[in-house]
C-alpha cells in the first residue's frame, strides 16, 4: 500500500502535460485577440517605416610598384606585402577621419525630406533644389525646416520654435553652440539664390539644373549634428574579408539607395587618396628636403657666379699655364669628392638626431638624396617609416594600450637600434675617406700656393663656383627624379565592382516574416503563461487528474449546480444532477450488498475544507434516499457552521447540540421537509466545545435511535481538513463520502486523505467529484466504463430538464474572457 502512494505522490508532482495542453487550447479566445493586436501592430509598422537597403563595393588591395623605381630612383619603399595593407586598409575604413571626409564632402549633415502619409522621407537626390551654407556661420541642429516653394522663384521658410535654447553647429569648424531665442513660430518669404541670415539658418537654396518646382510644393530641411552623423555611418559600414584575401567587401544599410552608393564610393575615392599621399610620403617629404637645399645652394651659387664674374673683370687674368690649370682640375676633383662625404656625414647626424629626438619617423628623407645607397640603410629606413605610418593609422581607431601598438613600438625601437649602428659605422667609414681625401687636398693645395696671388685667388673662387654649381645640378636632378616618381605613383586600391544601385530588395523583413512574428508573439505568451499556471496549479480539474492522485474508488461525478438552491434533485428531479446522485445511491446501495450490511444504513459527508459541496451533496443524496420510499434523516453535526437549515427554510433554534446536552428529546429535535419521507435534524446553536459534544455517550444513544426509526442515516459533518470532528463520527458510519470539487480542492489536501485511508482511521470512503463541467477548462469528457458519470451534458435530449440558462449579451461577453 504504501508502494501505492509512492507512485501517487510522484504522479501529483509531475508536469501534468495533459492539462498544459487543454489549458493552451482553452486560450484560443485570447490568441485571437492577441493575434489581431500582432497584425494591427505589424500592419502600422510596415506603412510607416521607410524599407531598408544594403548595397556594396568591392575592391581590390594590390603591391602597385611605380615603374620608374629603380635603386638609382630609391626615393620610396614597398614594404609589408599585400596581407598587411590589407589589413592597414580596414584599420583606415574604420577610421573617424575618413568618415569625417566623407561626409563633409558629401554633406551628409544636411537631411532633404518630404512628407509622405506617415512619416517623413529622406529623398537625397530625388530634392529638386540644394541648399548653399554660408561660410564659418552657425545651423540649427535637429530641428526640421519646412520649406514651401510659391513659384520657380520665391519660396516660404517656416519652423516651430518649441524651446528657448537650441542646439547650432559650425560646419565649418563643427563647432557647437547655445543660442536663446524666441519660442514660437517663424515665417518667411525669401528668392532663389537670395543669402538667408537667421539664427538658425544661414545659406541660399538653388534649383539644381534642369528642375523645377510645382506651386505649393512642401519640403524639409534639417541640420544634424556632423560628429553623430560620422559616428552613424561608420557604425553603419560593413568591411568584410573574404578567406583574408586581397578583396575587401564594403557594404552598407539605410533607407535611401542613392545615399548609401554615392557613400560607398566616396569612401572609397578618399581611401585611396589618402592611401596614395601616404604612399608618397616619403617622395613628398624628400622633395621639401631638396627644395630646402636647393633655396641654400642657390643663392651660395649666384654669389660665387658674381665673386667670379667681378674678379675677372677686376685683374683682367687671362694668361694661365696649362700645369696650373691641371693642378687645380685635380683640386677640383677631390673637392668634390670631399663634398660628397661631407654631405653624406651630414645627412647621417641629421638623421642620428632625428631618431634620437623624435617619436614619430615618417618624415624621414630619401637616403638617396645624399647620395647614399647603403642597402641596409635603405632598407631599414623604409621599414621604420613603414611602421610609422602603420602606428598613426592604428591611432585614430585603437586604444592606446592596445597590444599591436606596444608590438609596434618594440619593433621600431629594434630597427632605430639598428639604424644607429648602421649610421655609425658608414659615418666612421666615410671619416677615413674624408682624411685621406684631405691629405691629397694639402698636396694640391699648396702647388697652388706657389702660383701669384692673382691666379690663386681666382682657383679659389672658380672651385668654390664649381662645387655650388656641381651641387645644385645634383639636387635638382634629384628633385626631378622626385617628381616623376610622384606623378607616376598610383594608388594600391583597384575598384572592381562600384557601388550601383541595380534594383537592390528590402532587407528588413518580408512582410509575411513579418506576420509570422506576430503568430509567434500571440502563441508564446500563451505558452508560457500555460505553462506556468500548469506547473503552479495545485487544484483538481477533472476526475482523471483525481483517479492519479489516489487509489480510494470513485463513487460519482455530480454536475455544477446552476440554480441557487441547493434543493436542486427535489425541484428538478429529471435534471443531470438529479441523476447522478441516482448513480450514486445505485452505487451505495450495490457497495451496502456486497458488504452484506444489514438494516438502518448510515452515510458520513465530509470534504477538505468548506466550499466543496459537503452540504449540497448531503442534502440531494438524502433527497435521492427519501425519494425512493426510503425513511431518511439529514442529521447537521457541523456543529460550528450550520448550513442546512437555510435550504430546507426551517430554524436551527433547536437541533443536535440541544440533545447532546439534554436540554431535548429525540423527538423534540427532528423536523419534518418538504421533501416526503425526508426529515432534518440541525445542528442547533453553536456550542463552545463541539469536538467534546461529539464525543459524549449520548452521541451514541442518537446513533442508535436514529437507526431504530430510519432506512438512512445522511451526517453532514465538518470539513476533515479543519477540525477533527469528523474522525470522532467515522465510528458511527457504513460509509463515507468524501467531496471533492473542480478547481477547487487542492491536490495536497488527497495526500492527507490517503494518509488516514492508508492507517484505515478512515474505512469504506469513497469520493465524490463535485461541480463537473464538461465543457470547462481543459474539456475533458468523462466516458468511464462505470456505469455512473456526467454524460448528458446540458442537451435538449428530452430525458433530462434543460438547465442551460439564458444567454444575454453581457453573460456572452463574459463568457468570451472565461
Amino acid at each position: 500500500m504504501e508502494d501505492e502512494f509512492e507512485v501517487i505522490d510522484s504522479q501529483q508532482s509531475s508536469f501534468d502535460i495533459n492539462a498544459f495542453l487543454w489549458r493552451v487550447l482553452s486560450y484560443w479566445k485570447f490568441f485571437i485577440l492577441l493575434l489581431c493586436v500582432g497584425i494591427f501592430i505589424v500592419y502600422q509598422q510596415n506603412i510607416r517605416k521607410q524599407q531598408s537597403y544594403r548595397l556594396s563595393t568591392q575592391i581590390t588591395v594590390e603591391e602597385e610598384s611605380n615603374p620608374l623605381f629603380t635603386s638609382n630612383t630609391s626615393l620610396t619603399f614597398n614594404w609589408g606585402g599585400v596581407s598587411g595593407k590589407v589589413k592597414t586598409m580596414m584599420t583606415s575604413l574604420k577610421s573617424r577621419s575618413i568618415h569625417e571626409k566623407v561626409v563633409g564632402n558629401l554633406e551628409y549633415y544636411i537631411t532633404y525630406l518630404k512628407q509622405s502619409k506617415f512619416r517623413k522621407d529622406d529623398i537625397y537626390t530625388d530634392a529638386p533644389f540644394r541648399v548653399r551654407l554660408t561660410h564659418n556661420s552657425h545651423q540649427l541642429l535637429n530641428v526640421p525646416i519646412k520649406i514651401t516653394f510659391l513659384g520657380n522663384n520665391t519660396f516660404e521658410l517656416y519652423l516651430n520654435l518649441e524651446s528657448s535654447l537650441i542646439n547650432t553647429q559650425n560646419f565649418s569648424n563643427q563647432k557647437k553652440s547655445k543660442l536663446d531665442v524666441t519660442i514660437g513660430e517663424f515665417k518667411k518669404t525669401y528668392s532663389l539664390g537670395e543669402e538667408v541670415s537667421l539664427p538658425y539658418f544661414n545659406g541660399m537654396l538653388y534649383l539644381d539644373e534642369g528642375r523645377s518646382v510645382s506651386q505649393n510644393e512642401e519640403y524639409y530641411i534639417m541640420f544634424s549634428d556632423f560628429d553623430a552623423v560620422v559616428a552613424k555611418y561608420r557604425s553603419k559600414l560593413n568591411i568584410s574579408n573574404p578567406k583574408n584575401s586581397a578583396i575587401l567587401n564594403l557594404s552598407m544599410v539605410d533607407v535611401n539607395k542613392s545615399k548609401i552608393v554615392d557613400y560607398l564610393n566616396e569612401t572609397v575615392k578618399v581611401l585611396s587618396e589618402d592611401q596614395l599621399k601616404r604612399k608618397n610620403q616619403f617622395v613628398t617629404n624628400t622633395i621639401k628636403f631638396i627644395d630646402e637645399q636647393l633655396d641654400r645652394v642657390k643663392t651660395q651659387l649666384t654669389l660665387n657666379a658674381d665673386s667670379l664674374n667681378e674678379y675677372k673683370y677686376k685683374n683682367k687674368i687671362f694668361n694661365i699655364n696649362d700645369e696650373a690649370i691641371s693642378v687645380n682640375s685635380k683640386l677640383m676633383a677631390y673637392e668634390d669628392e670631399k663634398d660628397d662625404i661631407v654631405r653624406k656625414i651630414a645627412y647621417y647626424t641629421s638623421l642620428e638626431n632625428y631618431l634620437l629626438t623624435s617619436n614619430s619617423f615618417t618624415d624621414v628623407p630619401a637616403p638617396s638624396v645624399a647620395g647614399i645607397d647603403d642597402g641596409n640603410i635603405l632598407s631599414n629606413i623604409g621599414k621604420i617609416n613603414e611602421l610609422s605610418v602603420q602606428k598613426s593609422k592604428y591611432g585614430a581607431t585603437v586604444r592606446k594600450d592596445a597590444t599591436i601598438f606596444s608590438d609596434l613600438n618594440r619593433q621600431i625601437d629594434g630597427l632605430k637600434t639598428v639604424l644607429l649602428e648602421n649610421i655609425s659605422s658608414a659615418r666612421n667609414e666615410l671619416k677615413r675617406e674624408q682624411k685621406i681625401l684631405n691629405s691629397k687636398i694639402a698636396i694640391e693645395d699648396a702647388k697652388i700656393r706657389k702660383l701669384p696671388r692673382a691666379q690663386q685667388k681666382l682657383f679659389d673662387i672658380q672651385r668654390q663656383y664649381a662645387l655650388s654649381e656641381k651641387t645644385y645640378n645634383v639636387f635638382l636632378a634629384k628633385r626631378g627624379e622626385a617628381e616623376i616618381i610622384e606623378s607616376a605613383s598610383v594608388s594600391d586600391i583597384l575598384v572592381i565592382d562600384p557601388a550601383k544601385d541595380t534594383g537592390a530588395m528590402p532587407v528588413d523583413l518580408k512582410l509575411e516574416s513579418r506576420y509570422m512574428f506576430a503568430v509567434i508573439g500571440a502563441i508564446v505568451p500563451l505558452l508560457l503563461l500555460a505553462f506556468m499556471i500548469t506547473f503552479f496549479d495545485d487544484r483538481i480539474h477533472n476526475p482523471q487528474v483525481l483517479e492519479k492522485l489516489s487509489t480510494v474508488p470513485l463513487l460519482g461525478v455530480v454536475g455544477k449546480n446552476t440554480l441557487d438552491n441547493n434543493l436542486i434533485v427535489h425541484l428538478k428531479p429529471k435534471s443531470t444532477i438529479a441523476e447522478a446522485f441516482r448513480t450514486i445511491r445505485s452505487s451505495l446501495q450495490y457497495f451496502y450488498k456486497k458488504h452484506n450490511f444489514q438494516g438502518s444504513k448510515t452515510v458520513m459527508v465530509t470534504s477538505s475544507v468548506s466550499g466543496e459541496g459537503k452540504t449540497f451533496c448531503s442534502i440531494n443524496l438524502a433527497t435521492v434516499f427519501a425519494m425512493s420510499s426510503k425513511k431518511t434523516v439529514l442529521v447537521g453535526l457541523d456543529l460550528r457552521k450550520p448550513k442546512i437549515f437555510g435550504d430546507f427554510k426551517i430554524k436551527n433554534d433547536i437541533g443536535v447540540v440541544n440533545y447532546l446536552i439534554g436540554q431535548k428529546g429525540i423527538k423534540e429535535i427532528i423536523q419534518s421537509t418538504v421533501v416526503p419521507c425526508l426529515d432534518v435534524i440541525t445542528s442547533g446553536p453553536i456550542p463552545p466545545n463541539p469536538s467534546e459534544l461529539l464525543m459524549k455517550e449520548k452521541m451514541d444513544v442518537l446513533i442508535e435511535d436514529l437507526k431504530n426509526r430510519y432506512d438512512y442515516i445522511v451526517l453532514d459533518t465538518p470539513p476533515i481538513g479543519l477540525v477533527a470532528d469528523a474522525f470522532e463520527l467515522s465510528e458511527y458510519v457504513d460509509a463515507t463520502i468524501y467531496m471533492v470539487r473542480q478547481d477547487y480542492t487542492k491536490k495536497g489536501m488527497i495526500k492527507l486523505v490517503n494518509d488516514k485511508y492508508n492507517k484505515k482511521e478512515i474505512e469504506n470512503l469513497s469520493f465524490v467529484y463535485n461541480g463537473y463541467n464538461q465543457k470547462g477548462k481543459y474539456g475533458y469528457g468523462y466516458g468511464y466504463g462505470y456505469g455512473y458519470g456526467y454524460g448528458y451534458g446540458k442537451y435538449g435530449n428530452g430525458y433530462h430538464d434543460n438547465e442551460t440558462s439564458k444567454k444575454t449579451w453581457v453573460k456572452l461577453f463574459r463568457s468570451f474572457f472565461k
